[in-house]
């Protein structure tokens, strides 16, 4: 296997064991189940090329009506979770120059993933934890239809917070341990 599928493998991974497994996005499995959701290896060492690379995967998901979703795994771009932010920042300002407000999207994930308000050790990090960081690119006309049919959708997050909190931060670390672990 080469890297691009180890990584892609490692993700589907926490999709299904954690995102999936244990509900933390209601609407991912729908999606999974329909084999709609694209996991794309972004190789890039640079924002600028990584940046472009997100436009043109934009481009993608808009002539490709039948993948509904990205997950745009960011290889090698960013170590530090801060520097990862920084990099969020300039993806969301850019999509919107771009006119993608109101088109698109983008949910964060990160390994070391932390809450402004939240100690790291703190369980509830691993809402938005995962084995690499990388941007969901979500359609933003799909999640309105799909929050439209979910009974009390707003409650979602703090749900997702005391499931992780329940659970354990041992139990958590291991789950994303698990998926990083490379399968023969």
């Amino acid at each position: 296997m080469n890297t691009d599928e180890i990584i892609i493998q490692q993700t589907q991974c926490w999709l299904d064991r954690v995102i999936i497994g244990r509900n933390i996005c209601p609407f991912a499995k729908r999606e999974r189940d329909l084999n709609r959701i694209r996991f794309f290896v972004e190789p890039c060492n640079t924002f600028e090329d990584a940046l472009e690379s997100l436009i043109r995967e934009c481009e993608y998901l808009e002539n490709n009506t039948d993948t509904e979703t990205t997950l745009f795994i960011l290889q090698r771009l960013t170590e530090g979770f801060n520097d990862y932010l920084d990099f969020l920042a300039i993806a969301m300002q850019l999509l919107n120059a771009q006119g993608y407000e109101g088109v698109f999207q983008l949910a964060s994930f990160h390994p070391d993933y932390c809450f402004a308000d939240s100690e790291p050790e703190d369980p509830a990090n691993y809402t938005n934890r995962s084995p690499y960081p990388m941007l969901h690119i979500i359609r933003e006309e799909s999640l309105e239809r799909a929050l439209q049919n979910y009974p009390q959708p707003e409650l979602i997050p703090q749900r997702n917070i005391e499931l992780c909190r329940s659970l354990g931060l041992k139990t958590m670390q291991k789950m994303l341990q698990e998926c990083r672990e490379p399968k023969e």
